[in-house]
């Protein structure tokens, strides 16, 4: 361990702190942990959720903006891993007075979501301090008939989250791990709309998969045909 680390650690606790944590985070930090992990670590003025030797785990179950700084702060002096689960299958479970219903959700999340978020911070994408671990799980969403969520689920709340499962682990870290994500019989040169039609996901995750893979020296624009623009792997 080096010494800028050893000198950060100012606070730690000796077992997972999830008291105060949301049920999947807390699930999560569970199912990721393992023996000599230390939890709570104060590092450069953050708290850590895990520290493995010198590796900084942190968990994030929704929008990268909210820790975005805190990376860009920790991967000056640190290796960092980011953990972000996307939900494979998803069960609903509504509670109200009367009953309590649990049903399937139609959505089904893939890889190809992570990079909704990665958009966020594609200034670390190619750092080498900073790589991004995607779990494909299965979870519970529970929601409460209360009369205070959107008007789109009327009135129903988000109340929690919770992991079932955990399916697959996918590492994203250096150009070949993503470039990995491209399909094999894509062709080249290639548009956001091939690209989106052979994934099967919206031109818009499209274009924000392509900007982030250029960001990771795995793709660059060679030219434009009409308004779309022609991508080259480098």
């Amino acid at each position: 361990m080096s010494d800028k680390l050893k000198e950060d650690l100012i606070m730690e606790v000796s077992s997972i702190n999830i008291e105060n944590e949301k049920s999947l985070h807390a699930g999560l930090k569970r199912w990721y942990s393992k023996a000599g992990d230390r939890f709570e670590v104060k590092v450069d003025g953050c708290i850590i959720d895990i520290l493995r030797d010198d590796l900084l785990i942190e968990i994030q179950t929704k929008n990268f903006s909210a820790i975005s700084n805190k990376l860009r702060k920790l991967v000056k002096n640190h290796k960092v891993r980011l953990i972000y689960p996307i939900p494979a299958k998803k069960y609903i479970v509504t509670i109200d007075e009367k009953k309590t219903v649990r049903r399937k959700s139609p959505k089904k999340g893939s890889i190809y979501d992570v990079f909704k978020e990665l958009i966020r911070i594609t200034d670390l994408i190619a750092n080498e301090n900073f790589e991004a671990e995607i779990l494909l799980i299965e979870e519970e969403e529970i929601r409460v008939n209360d009369g205070k969520g959107s008007w789109r689920r009327k009135g129903i709340s988000i109340d929690d989250r919770k992991l079932v499962n955990v399916r697959e682990s996918i590492i994203l870290c250096g150009k070949d791990n993503y470039k990995n994500l491209l399909p094999l019989d894509l062709g080249e040169p290639f548009t956001n709309k091939s690209l989106s039609k052979k994934l099967k996901i919206s031109i818009s995750n499209a274009q924000k998969m392509t900007y982030c893979l250029r960001k990771a020296g795995v793709l660059h624009i060679l030219g434009k045909n009409g308004n779309e623009l022609l991508f080259e792997l480098d």
